[in-house]
């Protein structure tokens, strides 16, 4: 039997929590003990979570210690004064014209007085229960997850409590280089702060995990001993059975574009929608065998847009899915959209269902700026093409190459070199990181 070493990983986002963040330290978890670690969760006992999904449940490790202190977060009291509020626990913003004064005053509340995050407070009673935890129990590592980056903070009190502990900054998305944070409306000094304790916790975690290669590269260009280990898909929920109704519905021969996730104004495909609107127009054969499907929550004022074009009478709107329920409706469709920030800072972002997309073998459109990592990813494995928010036509010939091939039933998977995205080895990468450094 492999001896294991104890590691105490601090996140926020824990099951019955929904969505993708959850996601890369439970099935860290679910697969460490394998390979010599066992976890410890620490997390909190009152979250006030965006999105919730009681399938993820069951890949809790039987016998998993969970640790849980109460935290006090702003947000229920935002959410009555304001109901847009509540995209800000997801990291969503309405932008633009679509910004109401009391969004902008939330806004500039959220960037300015809760720094890093509305979760702050939740910062010095975790530092004083953690710092009693760590002298009553032995523990070889410490794992810090953000967003919220609020959480790295706890695991720098520690280390200055603890000099000699093994601190490990995970950053599923980056602090300051992420797209919504231009949109904080923040002044010279909280700006200064936000950059202040994001250089602090580069500078003194033994370890910088990024989830990107380029993430990886820009946290070393700032001080930080980064490394990559992208997020990834498990064997397990990829072998998932099709539901019947999903099948039965399949059968119905629609020739299918879905996007599964949430969809938030900054991410938003403008062009797709306008090719895909064209196509239905002036093309009969493919309006006839068209539907364009969301299974998530998507933003209302992208989908009230797209219900203006001729669009409308091609959307099947599924609302939020369990997480089984959500692979299912990958497996069934015939291209997955996938979309990232426009501006060039985020083409280090890998959104994590990617990963679960390329599990399926199914082709995948994403949209994003020019060489993005997920351009690499897709050119690697041969899974799709990566369009900036400038192309129209080139989405066009796209979408009718594919769906040629669909009409004439030979739009079958080419996918290779997936295997390095299975959760079970990315598992096996951070162990063997872990044992090396620590």
């Amino acid at each position: 039997m492999i001896p294991q070493k104890k590691i105490l990983i601090i996140t926020y986002y824990w099951p019955p929590a929904g969505g993708p963040g959850v996601q890369r330290w439970l099935k860290f978890a679910k697969y460490l003990p394998e390979n010599g670690w066992t976890p410890v969760i620490y997390t909190p006992e009152n979250p006030s979570y965006p999105l919730l999904d009681e399938s993820l449940l069951k890949d809790i490790p039987d016998g998993l210690e969970i640790i849980k202190t109460k935290i006090w977060e702003p947000y229920q009291l935002a959410e009555k004064l304001n109901k847009s509020n509540k995209k800000f626990k997801a990291g969503q913003f309405d932008v633009g014209n679509n910004q109401s004064w009391k969004s902008r005053l939330s806004i500039w509340v959220r960037g300015n007085f809760f720094i890093p995050d509305a979760r702050v407070f939740w910062v010095k009673p975790s530092v004083k229960f953690l710092e009693q935890y760590l002298k009553e129990n032995k523990i070889d590592a410490v794992v810090t997850s953000g967003p919220p980056h609020s959480l790295h903070l706890i695991g720098l009190a520690l280390k200055e409590r603890f000099p000699d502990l093994k601190w490990i900054a995970d950053f599923r998305d980056p602090w300051t280089e992420i797209s919504y944070y231009k949109h904080l409306k923040l002044t010279k000094n909280s700006d200064r702060k936000h950059r202040q304790l994001e250089s602090e916790v580069f500078r003194n975690a033994d370890i910088t995990l990024a989830t990107s290669y380029t993430d990886a590269e820009n946290f070393r260009k700032n001080g930080a001993h980064a490394l990559c280990i992208t997020n990834g898909f498990d064997e397990s929920d990829a072998g998932s059975q099709i539901s019947k109704s999903t099948a039965d519905d399949h059968q119905q021969r629609k020739f299918t574009l879905s996007y599964i996730g949430v969809l938030e104004q900054l991410r938003n495909p403008e062009n797709l929608w306008k090719a895909l609107d064209e196509l239905v127009k002036t093309n009969r054969d493919f309006a006839e065998s068209f539907t364009l499907k969301f299974a998530g929550r998507i933003d209302d004022k992208i989908l009230n847009s797209i219900e203006q074009s001729a669009l409308k009478n091609h959307i099947t709107n599924l609302g939020y899915l369990s997480h089984d329920k959500a692979i299912n409706e990958m497996q069934v469709s015939d291209i997955l959209l996938i979309t990232n920030f426009p501006n060039v800072s985020s083409k280090g972002i890998i959104p994590g269902k990617i990963f679960e997309y390329l599990a399926t073998g199914k082709q995948i459109i994403s949209f994003g700026p020019d060489e993005a990592d997920v351009a690499r990813i897709l050119e690697d494995t041969r899974a799709g093409k990566h369009f900036s928010y400038d192309d129209t036509a080139e989405i066009k010939a796209f979408l009718l190459e594919k769906f040629k091939l669909w009409k004439n039933g030979h739009l079958t998977a080419n996918i290779q070199n997936i295997e390095q995205f299975s959760r079970r080895h990315l598992t096996k990468k951070l162990a063997e990181i872990l044992d090396r450094f620590f």
